[in-house]
């Protein structure tokens, strides 16, 4: 199992969307729930954030590889939260 890394921004429409979508794929599959998830606010971490190859948040990243950026739909995350259970 690896860590989700989500970089995110308070008050962002589309990272709230990502979170609710999160919240509701964990509740459904008890494996995604014990996936780490390291939740970054670009706004606090510029400068991690800057070291990353992303433009729009939410954005999410798993054993650095990018697979979520921007809009998200439930297919996008539950794409990350199964890339995040392969070993």
């Amino acid at each position: 199992m690896k860590e989700i890394l989500y970089m995110y921004m308070p008050g962002c429409p589309f990272c709230a969307q990502a979170d609710r979508l999160l919240a509701g794929l964990r509740e459904q599959n008890p494996a995604y729930e014990a996936i780490p998830v390291r939740k970054v606010d670009e706004t606090r971490e510029r400068r991690f954030a800057d070291s990353l190859d992303y433009w729009f948040v939410p954005c999410m990243f798993v054993d650095g590889v990018k697979l979520l950026e921007g809009v998200p739909d439930e297919n996008a995350v539950r794409l990350v939260l199964d890339t995040a259970l392969q070993k």
